[in-house]
């Protein structure tokens, strides 16, 4: 499948890379993370305190760009969104992928109860 291609205005803080991802410009931070939080109901503000590589100013600009382009925008989610359940759904179908889940969750799990418990004392 090919990937959505945009020209970003250079009033945008947005990139896309060769592989297709758009991202924040000078971040790791991606197109996807900030509309999805924006989707939950995260203002600006809320977005930046989980991110704060990225400016209230960037997300502001960003956001204006993805409802002025939101068709456009909502089908490069869209894909992106596919390509991660295809991945997943090739993840899951690897040999052992089912034990090493699990052996991860009980890591998890094991790692979650130290926490409270040094978190009680």
């Amino acid at each position: 499948m090919e990937t959505k291609r945009f020209n970003f205005p250079d009033t945008v803080p947005l990139v896309q890379l060769e592989n297709g991802a758009v991202r924040v410009r000078d971040s790791r931070v991606t197109l996807e993370t900030i509309v999805h939080r924006m989707q939950m109901g995260y203002t600006a503000e809320e977005i930046n305190d989980g991110f704060p590589t990225v400016s209230v100013t960037q997300i502001k600009k960003i956001l204006a760009w993805y409802f002025d382009n939101k068709a456009e925008a909502d089908e490069y989610l869209q894909q992106v969104e596919e390509e991660g359940a295809r991945l997943r759904q090739w993840a899951e179908s690897q040999p052992g992928y089912k034990e090493r889940r699990e052996k991860l969750l009980r890591y998890k799990a094991e790692f979650l109860r130290s926490k409270a418990e040094l978190n009680r004392t």
